[in-house]
């Protein structure tokens, strides 16, 4: 499919969706699968980046959210004309730029998947570890203790739900994310109230030499542009996406917001990358928030390498047999759980995703494939073709310093 001309798409235009809603999904459960997909690991950490940044990073969060809704709007607008052959985002690559773009969009969705499965096991031993910081591993011999025997663990407990060809019933299990991110809020809430922690941190105005690593880390928390085509295509009126979009933004944006918030006042500058490490272990209430956090990955992990290893099996036809698929499976598995023991800190990896492919999907390929697919309706000046060329100079600016910065340390850390 390469890109579409002046008089393709006008061909489109008159066979567009019927304006009746046909079957689908209803703007509450996509509001729903909408709020779980943005709702993820990003509620752990938004309270040190907000401690990394300063009071006043609070004005990126809220402006990183605003430009991600935008974005999302953009991308809605990329499908708006041929909802029938764009289904996904490698599917809005290829319709603006042909085979390259399908390429590029692909390759930058599943790297920031494998990292974020990364981040799973990684969430694992750090919190497994804090419930249980004296437990050791014997295997042939060898002793392994600390957050590493947990990240080995973990893994092997995960390793079988990675065989699975249908994921039904995990992707079923994991639609609790909303509801876990909920009880992750309260029970922070909770901890600070009664469990003599209370709200005294004043924490830092600003912190300039902290702001690329607040900003990558927020963006990190709306990277769920790769499913908002997904959502886009399910519903069953697709006149409602923009509320819908709105909704997701809003809520996600107030929780988030609470989050920082909370955890700042707590602890100020000295909130570690995840909120739990911080929670004193011997209160029932961060127990459950603990326990919370571990259950999601546990869950979520398989759905999130399944992408990757259905690529693997379609690019390698002999990983298609029941026996190679799950060796390729296991290999899959065994590479994230090498660079979770490699490179074991949490914020260095989010920041990297956040800033690399985080911008990337979110921010930068919205506005390059709305400027490429629906060049013929815009004025070459316009409002709003400059407001666009802002967010690419912006976001490719925040992309290529917090990209740095995040190498820098991950690379500091192996040696």
């Amino acid at each position: 499919m390469e890109s579409h001309n002046v008089e393709t798409i006008e061909s489109q235009n008159q066979t567009q969706q019927p304006l009746e809603p046909t079957s689908g999904t209803s703007f509450l459960l996509t509001c729903f699968n909408g709020l779980n997909a943005l709702s993820g690991v990003g509620l752990l950490s938004i309270a040190y980046a907000l401690s990394a940044g300063g009071w006043l990073s609070l004005i990126m969060l809220f402006l990183i959210a605003i430009i991600c809704c935008y974005t999302g709007f953009l991308l809605k607008e990329c499908m708006s004309d041929v909802p029938a052959l764009v289904k996904t985002y490698p599917d809005i690559g290829q319709y603006g730029f042909g085979k390259i773009g399908r390429i590029m969009v692909s390759v930058f969705m599943y790297l920031e998947l494998y990292l974020v499965a990364i981040e799973f096991l990684i969430l694992e031993g750090d919190n497994l570890h804090k419930l249980f910081p004296d437990a050791n591993f014997h295997v042939g011999g060898i002793k392994i203790v600390g957050r590493k025997a947990f990240v080995i663990l973990a893994a092997l407990i995960i390793l079988p739900t990675t065989w699975l060809n249908n994921l039904g019933l995990l992707a079923y299990i994991s639609a609790g994310g909303v509801l876990s991110s909920i009880i992750l809020v309260v029970s922070v809430f909770w901890v600070g109230v009664t469990d003599g922690v209370g709200f005294q941190e004043s924490g830092t105005l600003w912190r300039w030499n902290g702001l690329g690593t607040a900003v990558s880390m927020f963006t990190f928390c709306y990277c769920g542009h790769a499913v908002l085509p997904t959502l886009y295509h399910s519903m069953k009126d697709k006149r409602q996406f923009s509320k819908v979009l709105l909704v997701c933004f809003l809520l996600s944006t107030i929780t988030y917001g609470s989050m920082a918030t909370m955890g700042c006042l707590m602890y100020g500058q000295n909130l570690m990358s995840q909120v739990t490490l911080n929670l004193p272990t011997g209160k029932v209430s961060s127990k459950i928030a603990i326990y919370t956090t571990l259950i999601s990955p546990l869950t979520k992990y398989a759905l999130i390498v399944s992408p990757i290893a259905t690529a693997i099996e379609d690019t390698l036809p002999c990983c298609k047999s029941r026996p190679m698929s799950c060796l390729a499976r296991t290999i899959l598995v065994i590479s994230t759980v090498i660079i979770a023991l490699v490179v074991p800190v949490f914020e260095y990896v989010m920041t990297f995703v956040g800033a690399f492919t985080g911008i990337s999907l979110s921010i930068l390929f919205p506005c390059i494939c709305y400027l490429k697919i629906r060049k013929p309706y815009l004025r070459s000046f316009g409002i709003e073709v400059m407001f666009i060329a802002a967010i690419l100079v912006l976001g490719s600016s925040v992309a290529l310093y917090g990209t740095y910065v995040s190498l820098k340390n991950i690379l500091s850390n192996i040696h």
